[in-house]
């Protein structure tokens, strides 16, 4: 008997140390799910979880963790720590860019992501060195009130008419669209950005200036002010657009001449991730055809896809088709490289 107690002790014991010792010793039963370890966002959470993340755990037996934040304080993370488990990361473009360019994130073996010969064209650009792809898309354009302007903009030069003085807005520098305003600005003095470094482009935002209100770093200030009148017009992203439209229902968005200038939200593998062959699945998975319409349907997120069709109500507040081939790219390689100098001269700009 006393050795039967013994027996039951020492097993007791054992069990008592193994619980102790948590995930360190715990094995993962074979049969489960493989968690992918997701750095997002976090913007519309819900509609992600439902539409895009819980068909993709059911299809390959998988569980997603996401790591939210904004890009930035995503992209310190990863690059302030070797060993951090992420396997994959939404980025806007400037950022993973940035990222890529570090050598943060694996490059790209296209051959594993069949639907990736899907993409439209201007999305196949980040393809060519081997970043992640693109699966969404958005575009600067111009937003004003027509019936308070009195006239119809057609072009980004229009914005510089004396006729708009003190009644228009344009994205701060350091926003997604920042660098968009100089490409612009440059776009006017008739020079190419990446031979000048934007030095053009000042001089003409320094023209500019009396016509500018404010600058706007969030998407509820140009709301109100376009609300409340203050301004008239803007410069201004399609994923703001939908935000003025529901409190000013008199505002238009319209593609100038010259085109809109776009930016590609992306997703990388990230160097060192223990699911690679998942993480290439899952990027397969998000760029697909079936993918691409539901997530402009529901979350919404403009498709990359050209095989993505929707209807004229399903992309009014989207980029989609003819909106993306007529449109300019930013070269964020560049724009990486110039940025700090930028900063300061907008600064001293706009800002004094």
């Amino acid at each position: 008997m006393k050795k039967f107690l013994s027996v039951v002790l020492l097993v007791s014991l054992v069990s008592m140390i193994l619980v102790g010792c948590g995930g360190k010793v715990e094995t993962q039963n074979p049969d489960g799910p493989t968690t992918l370890i997701i750095s997002n966002w976090g913007f519309s959470e819900d509609e992600l979880l439902e539409n895009i993340f819980k068909p993709f755990e059911e299809k390959f037996n998988a569980k997603i963790v996401l790591d939210t934040g904004n890009n930035s304080e995503r992209l310190i993370k990863i690059r302030s720590n070797p060993n951090n488990n992420v396997d994959l990361i939404y980025l806007a473009q400037a950022f993973a860019q940035e990222g890529f360019d570090e050598g943060l994130f694996e490059t790209i073996d296209y051959n594993k992501i069949p639907n990736a010969s899907q993409l439209n064209e201007k999305a196949k650009e980040l393809t060519i060195e081997g970043q992640g792809p693109a699966y969404t898309v958005n575009r600067l354009g111009i937003i004003y009130d027509k019936e308070k302007l009195g006239f119809e903009i057609e072009s980004f030069e229009d914005l510089w008419r004396p006729e708009l003085q003190g009644k228009i807005s344009i994205p701060e520098i350091t926003t997604t669209f920042g660098p968009a305003v100089l490409y612009i600005a440059s776009q006017k003095a008739g020079v190419d950005i990446t031979t000048d470094n934007g030095e053009a482009a000042f001089k003409e935002l320094e023209a500019l200036k009396p016509n500018i209100v404010k600058t706007y770093s969030r998407s509820s200030d140009l709301v109100n002010m376009m609300g409340s009148g203050e301004i008239v017009a803007a410069l201004a992203a399609d994923f703001a657009y939908a935000s003025v439209k529901n409190s000013s229902p008199e505002v238009v968005f319209i593609d100038p001449i010259e085109g809109s200038y776009l930016n590609f939200n992306t997703i990388n593998i990230v160097k060192g991730s223990k699911q690679i062959d998942l993480a290439y699945e899952f990027i397969n998975y998000l760029i697909s055809e079936e993918v691409q319409v539901r997530a402009a349907k529901t979350i919404p997120d403009s498709p990359v896809n050209v095989n993505a069709n929707l209807t004229d109500e399903e992309a009014e507040f989207l980029t989609y088709g003819e909106q993306i081939t007529k449109s300019n790219l930013i070269d964020f390689k560049f724009v990486n490289e110039v940025m700090a100098d930028w900063v300061n001269t907008w600064n001293r700009t706009l800002n004094q």
